[in-house]
């Protein structure tokens, strides 16, 4: 059967059964690599401030509570979550130091070992947010439900914005999976586009939007019209999205798909290599897509205004460590390798020294140190 369980919560059994050690994967970097930081507890999401500090997010540990079948819904197959606060968000100095920003917060470790935590962060306005991803009673943290949080930047206090898990309840998705359904979800990408934030919910088929005061709002259900396929990062472009989905297991190579979704527009794609007119709607809507991608799990815009798009592994069957990668879409529409042979990365973005950093090890197995990677980008050929 083929599954469709989330990046961060599938790997363990993957690496292990590679024979492929942490301390290994970590001295396999690519060429055009170098390491900016190390020691982080599954690194995810990543967002530099102005002043050039770079903001982690990191999945945590894991607890040791266990969710209640009397009183939370189980994950099937790979639940009961063991729930704790032993997630945070890390911020590394531009010398590669890291500091502990925020602490406490919600982590999850399901039966194979996969740990959810905090998923992604984005700057709005100057202040940061956070998605979480290992809150909620299925993940054994009851107190403490999924949510967007803002970060305050001095002490790493929080305050929540919105609660994500009963988002969930609220607008429910039409097509889930029973195989792996997640009743709180597995967030994971998160933006900032015209004054909300906008985050996706992989595990449903989901994309949300939630502004500053905490009015959620779907923005559209990837499901009605795709089926389960795991939509788990996007961004934006002249008031277009992109999303692009990890796809079922086990992996079948380029069959993952980076999906337009517009509203109210009539102009070209404003992507370079993303052809054709987009129509006006008055709701979102799924209005094109270019497929040749392989396990996306997150997506950015580069200083040459092209799409770069991290996969997590491009080999068929488990996910492989050293099998990631980082590829982007030409003028031409040509889907062009950046970087490769990296080990189960999760996140990316680009540094104000039009570096990429990706999170690499970012869905390691449990406890295995992660670390950001700095990218030489090289030209577009």
């Amino acid at each position: 059967m083929k599954r469709a369980k989330f990046a961060s919560s599938f790997l363990c059994a993957a690496v292990v059964a590679s024979g492929v050690s942490g301390v290994q994967m970590l001295a396999q970097l690519p060429a055009n690599a170098t390491v900016y930081a190390s020691g982080l507890e599954g690194p995810r999401g990543l967002a530099f401030g102005r002043d050039g500090t770079l903001y982690v997010a990191e999945a945590g540990l894991g607890g040791t509570v266990l969710n209640s079948p009397k009183t939370c819904m189980q994950v099937p197959n790979i639940g009961p979550y063991k729930g704790g606060l032993t997630a945070r968000i890390s911020k590394i100095d531009t010398n590669g130091t890291r500091t502990t920003l925020s602490s406490g917060l919600p982590s999850a470790v399901d039966i194979m070992g996969d740990v959810l935590g905090v998923a992604d962060v984005a700057f709005q306005n100057g202040n940061l947010y956070a998605v979480t991803a290992g809150g909620g009673c299925s993940h054994g943290n009851t107190a403490f439900p999924n949510a967007l949080l803002q970060i305050d930047l001095k002490d790493g206090s929080w305050k929540t914005v919105a609660n994500l898990s009963r988002a969930l309840v609220e607008f429910p998705a039409k097509i889930t999976s029973p195989d792996d359904y997640e009743p709180d979800g597995t967030w994971y990408g998160l933006i900032s586009s015209n004054g909300s934030l906008i985050t996706v919910e992989p595990n449903h088929g989901q994309v949300f939007s939630v502004t500053p005061g905490g009015r959620v709002s779907q923005v559209i259900d990837v499901s009605a019209s795709q089926g389960h396929i795991v939509p788990t990062s996007l961004v934006e472009e002249q008031g277009v999205l992109y999303v692009g989905n990890l796809n079922l297991f086990p992996i079948d190579p380029q069959w993952a798909k980076v999906m337009t979704v517009a509203r109210g527009v009539l102009i070209q794609n404003p992507l370079p290599g993303f052809n054709g007119p987009i129509d006006s709607f008055f709701n979102w809507n799924i209005v094109s897509s270019k497929a040749g991608f392989t396990t996306i799990v997150s997506m950015k815009i580069g200083p040459d205004g092209l799409l770069y798009v991290l996969e997590l592994s491009d080999a068929a069957g488990n996910p492989t460590p050293g099998a990631g990668k980082v590829v982007r879409v030409t003028r031409s529409g040509a889907i062009q390798d950046v970087v490769t042979g990296l080990a189960v990365p999760t996140g990316m973005t680009f540094g104000p020294d039009g570096r990429l950093y990706v999170s690499n090890l970012g869905a390691a197995p449990q406890g295995t140190p992660g670390q950001i990677l700095r990218i030489e980008v090289p030209a577009v050929q």
